[in-house]
């Protein structure tokens, strides 16, 4: 083997995790619920980037557990409550969100995060549109 690739497979795994892009981004929520008038946009960030994965050759040989890729998913996350306006009384007008404080490249934890990619866009308002400011 040569130096050059030595070096370079070194440098690769040692410093792989800070060559990743994985930080909090800004996103919109739209919520809605049937039986208000409005629909609210929130403001919050979600986890989103590029995480270095080592896909193995021997895929074969591998249980599959050894097979899980890296994503960018949730280090520290806070939940915050918006009120929808125009609720009838008999509806209970709050929405708890999660807001992403820091992220980390980690196997995805489907008990808080979606680890498949969205295949259609359903985040958008059919009714008249109010922005949440927190």
């Amino acid at each position: 083997m040569s130096p050059f690739f030595v070096m370079s497979l070194l440098f690769g795994l040692i410093f792989g995790q800070a060559a990743s892009l994985c930080a909090p981004s800004e996103y919109t929520i739209h919520v809605e619920k049937r039986e208000c008038a409005y629909c609210l946009a929130i403001n919050t960030t979600i986890c989103a980037g590029f995480c270095m994965t080592r896909d193995s050759n021997g895929k074969k040989l591998l249980l599959k557990s050894a097979l899980s890729q890296n994503v960018c998913t949730y280090k520290e996350m806070l939940y915050r409550t918006a009120l929808i306006p125009g609720c009838p009384l008999h509806t209970i007008p709050y929405y708890s969100y999660p807001v992403a404080v820091s992220c980390k490249c980690g196997k995805c934890n489907t008990d808080y995060s979606d680890c498949v990619r969205e295949r259609v866009r359903t985040n958008y308002c059919t009714k008249p549109q109010r922005l949440c400011n927190l």
